[in-house]
C-alpha cells in the first residue's frame, strides 16, 4: 500500500517535516536530493520555490513544479522518524 500524506511543512535547511494518514512523522532532508538531481538545483537557487511546496490531489506525492516531484514511499522509508 502506498503510504498518503496528511500533510506537510517545509523547514529550514530543505528540510520536510511530513505527516502521515498511519500517525508516522518523518523529517526528510533534501538537501541529497537538491545535490544529485539536477532539476532539484533550482530549490536552492529560485529564491522562496522551497517554501511552495504542495501535495497532490492523491497525496501520494509532494511537488514545487513540474520537474521537481517526491514520491510519498520515498519520503516514508528514508525520512527521520520523529
Amino acid at each position: 500500500m502506498i503510504p498518503r500524506i496528511r500533510d506537510l511543512k517545509p523547514l529550514d535547511n530543505y528540510v520536510l517535516q511530513v505527516y502521515f494518514d498511519d500517525g508516522k512523522v518523518v523529517l526528510y532532508d533534501v538537501k541529497e536530493d537538491i545535490n544529485s538531481i539536477p532539476p532539484f538545483e533550482d530549490l536552492k537557487s529560485v529564491y522562496g520555490l522551497f517554501n511552495q511546496v504542495q501535495l497532490d490531489e492523491s497525496r501520494t506525492c509532494v511537488y514545487w513544479n513540474d520537474e521537481i516531484d517526491l514520491p510519498s514511499d520515498t519520503i516514508y522509508e528514508y525520512g527521520i522518524e520523529e
